[in-house]
């Protein structure tokens, strides 16, 4: 993605916590790279006191990792591994947009393989997907997308390998236009919709397709069925009512496919949420 990150890491010592904040631009991992990606074992790296995140990327990765060995580590072990690129990392960092006057940080779920460089933004990137709001506590948020993200960064990895041209180009805007709505049901998150789409006769003046506004836990129950009709919504902003930073709304199914990504900058005028410009876009 087109950002300056600030990739933060907390380190558990016997001194106490701190946090390590550097400035980059992470590079998108090479062919040669993703062909070492491949014959990588992946360390899940556990977050420091966030207990609730590493119950849910475990049970995740447990069920539905499969392109690579892996193994779960602290942020200790993680910082010894860093430096070998023997090793990938499915790791939490929190970025920061440019120009971003409220300097609005998000946490991103980032699929990273090891780099001998003593600079740890140079780790050559495979897949980042925002996850939460960074002051946002709510693992609900998230919750019950993080399956299909999971699923999704394999997929992606496997599409770099052929269109690693493109994707550089385009980003994750590369699934945009990828696939078909017209016969599924479209899962959205009614507590994550802008005024002008949070109704289904507003969304049906511009996306004819059948709609359904759903609470969090609806959304859940749906998706614990595994319907192969359906597809769910998922949105990444910073707290209600604040008009800065950037929004992300994502929309997946049940086997980790994208059928649809983007983001943008909030302002007064461009609220935050899903709105009728994004679902003119996705018909």
């Amino acid at each position: 993605m087109k950002c300056t990150i600030i990739k933060k890491l907390t380190f558990l010592l016997t001194l106490g916590v701190f946090s390590l904040v550097t400035l980059a631009n992470p590079p998108l991992a090479s062919k040669q790279q993703i062909g070492m990606y491949i014959n990588s074992k992946t360390c899940v790296v556990y977050e420091s006191g966030n207990i609730s995140y590493n119950v849910l990327i475990k049970d995740a990765v447990e069920k539905y990792w499969k392109s690579t060995e892996f193994e779960f580590i602290d942020q200790q072990e993680f910082e010894k591994r860093r430096y070998d690129s023997h090793y990938s990392f499915l790791v939490l960092l929190t970025g920061v947009y440019d120009n971003d006057p409220g300097g609005v940080s998000y946490n991103y779920i980032s699929l990273v393989l090891g780099d001998p460089e003593n600079d740890m933004t140079k780790m050559p990137e495979l897949c980042s997907i925002p996850l939460s709001y960074s002051d946002d506590n709510n693992i609900n948020d998230y919750d019950y997308a993080l399956p299909a993200v999971i699923k999704f960064m394999q997929k992606h990895v496997k599409n770099l390998e052929k269109k690693r041209f493109i994707i550089l180009l385009k980003g994750l805007k590369y699934y945009n236009g990828s696939a078909d709505f017209k016969d599924k049901v479209l899962l959205l998150n009614k507590d994550k919709m802008a005024s002008n789409a949070d109704t289904p006769e507003k969304i049906n003046a511009v996306y004819p397709y059948y709609v359904k506004l759903l609470t969090f836990s609806e959304i859940e129950n749906e998706l614990a069925a595994n319907p192969a009709n359906a597809v769910f919504h998922f949105h990444v902003g910073p707290i209600q009512n604040k008009a800065a930073g950037k929004c992300f709304d994502m929309i997946f199914d049940n086997a980790g496919n994208l059928w649809y990504y983007n983001s943008r900058k909030i302002t007064n005028k461009n609220e935050d949420g899903l709105n009728l410009k994004d679902f003119s876009q996705i018909r």
